[in-house]
Order: C-alpha cells, then sequence, then structure tokens
C-alpha cells in the first residue's frame, strides 16, 4: 500500500523530541511549555462535583450554556465587547481545535494565508491540511515587532486570513494599541479574515493591557479570538479552550467542530464556569504571579553567559548563547540537553526559513523554584 502524505513537511513535533531527549538524560525540562504545578483547588474540587453529580454526558455542541455565559462576561468586561453568549462563543477541545476549525471553516484551496515567523507550529499544518498556503511574514528581532508594511506587501488578491498571536510565542514580545490600529487598517474594506491566537492573555507584565482584538470593534467584526483555560488556570491537559466570533462567523466555525469533537470534556466545562463567577480574581492576578516568576529566573540566569532577551509576555525566556557555542540552534539544544541537563527548544523551529545567524533558544519559566534554581545552577557552569 502507498500513502501519500499531505503533510510531507511534518515530523514529530520539537516539544516531543526535546522531552523526550530530557527524559532520556534526566535532564531539566525547560523546553515543552507547560507549568509543573497545579492550577487552584477550588477549580480541581468543582471538576469532582461535576462528575459527581453525573454530568458526564454530552453538552451541548457550542458548549456549556454557563461557560459560555461566563466567557462573554468576562470579554466584555476586560475588552469592552458585547458578545453573545448564544451566538457568538464556541467552547472548543483546547485552542490548537479552535485554531484548526477557524481555519477549515475560512480557508479554501489556493487561499493564502499570512503567518508572522516566528509561529507556533500548528498553524501551517491547519493551512495545508485544507488546500491553504502559508505565507511567511518575519518579525522583527530581537522585539519581535510587526513591520505592517511587510504585512501590507504580502497581501495579495487570494489572501484570505491574517493569523496574529499576543503575547506572542515564543519571544513574549505583546501587541500595543498601535499595532491593533494598524492591523484594522491593513485589513479595512477586504474580505481578509483574521485569526488572533490570545492564548496568553492573561500573562502580560509590567503594568501592560492585553491588546485583545475584541478591544477594536472594526477587528471584533471579523476576527476569530481564541483562548485557552489550560494557560490561565494552569491545566493544560484538559484541553479545554474556546472561540470568540461574530454570529456569522461563528456559525461556519461550528459545523467545523461539530464534526472534529462535537463537544468538550463536560465536567471540565461546568468548573471553568463556576471558577469564573466565584474568583474573577484568579485571571486578574496571573501577571503578577508570572511576572515574580519571570523575574526570579531573569536573575537566576544574570551571572551566566546567556544575553536575556525582554519579555513582556507569556511565560517564555528567550535567550541568546552566542557567547557559549557557534552551534546551530537545534544542534545546540541537543548538546545543552546532554551535557548541561537542561532542555530548551531552538527557535528556528518557529521559522518557515529562520535566520542564518540566529542563535536563540526557548526556556519555560512555568516551573516551580526548585525546577527553575536546579536549572540555573547547571545552565551557571556554562
Amino acid at each position: 500500500m502507498i500513502i501519500e502524505t499531505k503533510l510531507p513537511k511534518v515530523g514529530t513535533t520539537i516539544f516531543t523530541v526535546m522531552s523526550q531527549l530530557a527524559s532520556s538524560h534526566k535532564a531539566v525540562n525547560l523546553g515543552q511549555g507547560f507549568p509543573d504545578f497545579d492550577g487552584p483547588q477550588a477549580l480541581r474540587d468543582a471538576l469532582v462535583e461535576a462528575m459527581a453529580s453525573g454530568l458526564n454526558q454530552y453538552v451541548p455542541a457550542s458548549g456549556l450554556p454557563a461557560l459560555r455565559q461566563q466567557i462573554a462576561r468576562k470579554s466584555e468586561s476586560l475588552y469592552g465587547c458585547k458578545v453573545d453568549a448564544d451566538t457568538d462563543v464556541t467552547v472548543t477541545s483546547g485552542a490548537t481545535e479552535a485554531i484548526f476549525c477557524a481555519i477549515a471553516c475560512s480557508v479554501r484551496r489556493g487561499d493564502e494565508v499570512i503567518v508572522l515567523d516566528p509561529c507556533y507550529d500548528c498553524y501551517e499544518p491547519a493551512i495545508e491540511l485544507n488546500g491553504g498556503v502559508a505565507v511567511h511574514v518575519p518579525l522583527h528581532a530581537p522585539a519581535f515587532s510587526v513591520d505592517w508594511q511587510r504585512v501590507r506587501d504580502a497581501i495579495t488578491p487570494r489572501t484570505r486570513m491574517l493569523i496574529v498571536n499576543t503575547p506572542h510565542n515564543p519571544s513574549g514580545s505583546v501587541f500595543d494599541a498601535a499595532d491593533l490600529e494598524a492591523l484594522a487598517d491593513i485589513t479595512r474594506d477586504t474580505n481578509i479574515l483574521v485569526l488572533s491566537d490570545e492564548v496568553y492573555e492573561h500573562i502580560v507584565f509590567d503594568g501592560l493591557a492585553h491588546q485583545s482584538a475584541l478591544r477594536h470593534a472594526e477587528l471584533a467584526a471579523r476576527s476569530f479570538v481564541i483562548s485557552s483555560f489550560g494557560k490561565t488556570y494552569h491545566c493544560t491537559g484538559w484541553k479545554v479552550g474556546y472561540c470568540v466570533a461574530p454570529r456569522a462567523l461563528s456559525a461556519e466555525f461550528r459545523k467545523v467542530h461539530q464534526y472534529v469533537t462535537f463537544c468538550t470534556f463536560s465536567p471540565a466545562q461546568a468548573a471553568f464556569a463556576r471558577i469564573l463567577e466565584d474568583d474573577p480574581g484568579h485571571y486578574r492576578q496571573l501577571p503578577a504571579f508570572y511576572q515574580a516568576r519571570r523575574e526570579q529566573f531573569r536573575q537566576l540566569l544574570a551571572d551566566t553567559r546567556f544575553k536575556l532577551l525582554p519579555v513582556a509576555g507569556a511565560y517564555f525566556q528567550l535567550v541568546d548563547y552566542s557567547a557559549i557555542s557557534d552551534k546551530d540552534d537545534l544542534g545546540f539544544c541537543e548538546w545543552l540537553v546532554a551535557n548541561a541537563g537542561v532542555a530548551a527548544i531552538p527557535v528556528s523551529a518557529f521559522y518557515e526559513t529562520p535566520p542564518a545567524d540566529m542563535r536563540l533558544v526557548r526556556f519555560c519559566f512555568a516551573k516551580s523554584d526548585q525546577v527553575l534554581a536546579a536549572a540555573a545552577e547547571r545552565l551557571r557552569k556554562l
């Protein structure tokens, strides 16, 4: 039997590769982006209560009504955007599913989708599986800001969607209000849709406000805005996310969603609805929680030969290792895990064509104090 792959450029993800290497070398894993601590006790208790009460069967495909209502209230409270919980909010099995459904319902064969490199690795496979073409526009390193003129120049009559991500993975850069204005200006009077990946929306530092596409009326009218409860509540394995989009876009989104997962883990939806109502302070306090971890990690690495890049959001720290090695970033990560016992992610994995002279790797600082200290002790020896 001959099987012709639909994803010839895709192999095992770099996150899996580096985690396997970390395990085989008994290394400290700062590679894969997940916390090593649990979410709020109240959330876990609410999950158990939901299961014990019998909420173990299907809920509506669009999501438990109580959870959709809480998402709509949060969107209006934080971003001033009135959202209809019945027609504009869909609960999904993680943000990755939401990203796939948004692309699948919008992109047809030959359509172009602009992505900003470095970008998360699930974007392009979803585009290609739906017959689209990913058009890569590089961000400006080392700040990883958007050159909006370059984005404008990349638009053609075939451009169907533009994907943005703030706070940004892997760099930690964030949009400001001028970025939203530029994005609105570029897409105005076009049929271009926006997919705004905002899974780290509640992890923004130094008093900055998260610039959601929902803040801007023009953008909200053409955007799929996607977020993740797993990132906000330290439970990535629960795989619960959501998409906020205007009625017409949500209707198309739901046509795909119902045949991908139909509905998402019911008890978790009830638990999230409960904690959003009972403890909205959790997501409001999250910036300070992770900023303290950012500062701790940066202080631990201050006397190393790594050059630390600024981090304005999310829970990743990019470092320049050029004072330590002239290896490419994948080679350096393989060397690092074998010789220093610390796993990182090469930033080239987020590019179609990475800059030849780039010497950057990504560490995740969403880890316990003990893990960060153990990693830093090893890194200080380099």
